[in-house]
């Protein structure tokens, strides 16, 4: 059986909502990253990287959520666009301009507005400001269409809804209304029922809630470091 190693954090969880839309048995593996789980031996075997998601299918391993849902939906041949050459580049768009786009700028938005020891402006508008505009990229892309690719629900909507469904923790409680395509998108999928399954999956587990110094030394290992 597939194995699943996650949190509840917006990359993991996109990947649980296309499991479930695809009806695949797995077996979650909770990966606790405020305990430090990542970093166990056993683990990094499976993503050297020390993030999640990870799975392991049957003995072939795939790291990165981007990755994963691209395997996935090859593997099974489901929620992908038809299969013409110009959905296939906008597919693999998309899904880059998120994986290298959409999901860390909204990471590092998350990390200077909640969770930096100090307040630094400059950084935190920096990654307001490129949030925002991903973010509006998606908007106006969602003005034309109903779907991110071709006229049909696939991964790179999973891959938007993981971290614009998050758009009130990343840029503050009201801005999802600044973005009323991306909305209806993100209400569209939160509404299905593997999105609900998805989202309720951490709490099978029991995972630290408490961002103390321990938390904190295994989530920004950076503190403890003098890179430059």
């Amino acid at each position: 059986m597939l194995k699943f190693y996650f949190n509840g954090s917006p990359n993991p969880t996109k990947v649980a909502l296309f499991l479930e839309e695809a009806g695949i048995a797995y077996q979650p593996v909770a990966i606790d990253t405020r305990k430090g789980d990542q970093f166990k031996p056993e683990y990094l075997a499976i993503n050297p990287n020390a993030k999640v998601p990870a799975i392991d299918d049957d003995g072939i391993t795939v790291f990165d959520s981007n990755a994963i849902l691209l395997y996935l939906a090859e593997k099974t041949g489901k929620f992908l666009p038809a299969n013409t050459p110009a959905n296939r580049g906008e597919l693999l768009s998309w899904l880059m301009f998120v994986a290298t786009g959409v999901g860390p700028f909204s990471g590092q938005a998350v990390h200077f507005k909640h969770f930096a020891p100090e307040k630094v402006d400059y950084a935190h508008n920096r990654y307001q400001f490129e949030a925002q505009r991903h973010f509006g990229i998606l908007n106006d892309h969602l003005a034309k269409r109903r779907y991110m690719v071709g006229d049909t629900y696939t991964i790179v909507d999973m891959d938007v809804w993981g971290w614009a469904r998050m758009i009130p923790f990343v840029l503050g409680e009201e801005a999802a209304a600044k973005y009323p395509n991306v909305k209806r998108l993100v209400d569209e999928i939160s509404a299905r029922p593997a999105a609900a399954k998805a989202i309720a999956l951490k709490d099978n587990f029991k995972f630290k809630a408490e961002m103390d110094d321990e938390a904190r030394s295994n989530m920004f290992r950076h503190l403890s470091v003098k890179a430059a």
